[in-house]
């Protein structure tokens, strides 16, 4: 596995000094974030300039780019909203493919209209389902026609809340350009360790084949998240079960600051 970092972890919008202090923290991937280039995150367009900045940062860096996020609220009530992050995800994927970033990171939304993490109690209703599944569709036609890979995280929040769900949607879309980001801390709210570890096994088993990237975050006991290896995520168990159905990609930690990136580096590198 490759260890890497959100590289929104660290701060600036210069991507050649974001891309060094990965580097330098030791990692050796990065999923980017066009927030690093001064950008938003979802832009209306990247001019050639900011992709050529990008490459060449990365390159400078030796710092590999195992994603590019792109992520909108794909079951927002309002279609308008839809269809807007539709075409800045356009933009995203069109960049990635720029930048021979494989993957393109997508949330599969919420009913809540102004915060796309946030849970709604409408998210069961079959419509959320539908209405995210028709917003998919339209992404997979666009990574299909740039060679790039979507990748669904299962969070609880979200339409889609397991890997179960997520396994649906990849047999609804019949395509092998839909993938899985599987980061363990978004698979419950609260949980002992030993609850926790079942959630976690199981999520690996009906993951397995469509595991595209893995996080590294992790979660008190309470519900609280909490940086990779001080919550009640078994890591030592979650990149072993990995490795055991296969999975050798990047494992990207998220979720902690710019000063703890160094210690959680050393500590995935002695479990992979």
């Amino acid at each position: 596995m490759q260890i890497g970092i959100f590289a929104k972890t660290f701060p600036g919008t210069d991507p050649l000094e974001v891309l060094s202090a990965v580097r330098d923290s030791g990692y050796a991937t990065s999923q980017f974030n066009l927030a690093c280039c001064g950008l938003p995150s979802m832009p209306d367009a990247v001019p050639s300039s900011v992709v050529d900045a990008v490459r060449l940062a990365a390159e400078k860096a030796g710092i590999s780019l195992a994603a590019l996020s792109g992520t909108y609220n794909m079951a927002h009530p309002d279609i308008s909203v839809r269809e807007a992050g539709l075409r800045q995800l356009s933009v995203v994927i069109e960049t990635a493919a720029a930048l021979s970033i494989p993957l393109v990171t997508l949330c599969t939304g919420t009913r809540h209209a102004s915060d796309q993490w946030a849970y709604h109690p409408d998210n069961g209703d079959p419509l959320a389902w539908a209405d995210m599944a028709r917003e998919m569709a339209k992404a997979l036609a666009l990574a299909e026609e740039h060679g790039v890979d979507l990748g669904i995280e299962p969070e609880q929040a979200n339409i889609v809340t397991s890997a179960t769900d997520a396994r649906r949607l990849i047999a609804e879309m019949g395509s092998a350009r839909l993938r899985i980001v599987l980061d363990p801390a978004n698979l419950f709210e609260t949980a002992t360790q030993r609850e926790a570890l079942s959630i976690v096994q199981r999520a690996v088993e009906t993951a397995a084949g469509h595991i595209a990237m893995a996080h590294a975050k992790d979660r008190y006991a309470d519900g609280r998240f909490a940086t990779t290896g001080q919550g009640v995520v078994d890591f030592p168990d979650f990149i072993a079960r990995l490795k055991s159905v296969g999975f050798d990609g990047p494992l990207i930690t998220h979720g902690l600051s710019a000063e703890e990136a160094p210690g959680v580096a050393r500590f995935l590198k002695e479990l992979v």
